[in-house]
């Protein structure tokens, strides 16, 4: 059966007015920020006291977009006699998001957990050579990662909480009987001490 003519135009209208009685759906950024997920990969955040200068992030990045220099320094033993340790200490962390594919792979291979995601993506440039954000710029996006998400009720507890925990069960049964100790050792100086009074006192009655 041949179309009725006129009956497209009948139906674009018909969504047309059924638009027109619905509240608008459209967000008007910037006057308001759009809900990001909690996940969502903006710009990358720099805890550079976690950083050991491992390189892993940088030698993993498929775009070879994460510049790091350092230098090496010796800190004196600890003890008489021991021997001294070198360290490398961070000169400059700076990655270049003009090159950056948001891959997220220098975030898992960081073992120290020093690089995070966060959900900001407002900063955009005139010029390219400024997103190239040096350390102090990745330190200060590092204020704007959200804390992680609570785990689930029926999860099983981190192994680095429950290490922590047993460990400060253990320092804290330490303490407590230490302090039991001294506790006994005093009460049984008194003991000892009142003894030896009545013991004098008994010596002395004619």
């Amino acid at each position: 059966m041949p179309p009725i003519p006129g009956s497209g135009l009948a139906k674009g209208l018909a969504v047309t007015l059924r638009t027109m009685t619905r509240k608008t759906v459209t967000a008007q950024y910037p006057d308001t920020q759009p809900e990001l997920p909690p996940r969502s990969r903006g710009v990358i955040g720099l805890f550079e006291e976690n950083c050991t200068v491992c390189m892993l992030c940088a030698r993993e990045c498929p775009d070879w977009c994460i510049y790091i220099d350092s230098h090496k320094e010796t800190s004196p033993p600890a003890a008489p006699g021991g021997r001294e340790r070198s360290r490398n200490v961070l000169d400059r962390f700076a990655i270049d998001f003009s090159l950056c594919m948001y891959c997220g792979i220098c975030i898992e291979v960081c073992p120290f957990d020093a690089l995070f995601w966060s959900p900001e993506f407002e900063y955009a440039e005139t010029d390219i050579h400024e997103l190239t954000h040096e350390r102090d710029k990745l330190r200060a996006w590092m204020w704007t990662v959200p804390e992680p998400p609570a785990l689930d009720p029926g999860a099983e507890e981190p192994k680095e909480l429950a290490a922590a925990r047993k460990a400060a069960d253990k320092l804290a049964a330490q303490r407590a009987q230490a302090q039991q100790d001294q506790t006994d050792g005093k009460n049984q100086d008194g003991t000892n001490q009142d003894g030896k009074n009545r013991a004098d006192e008994k010596g002395g009655t004619p």
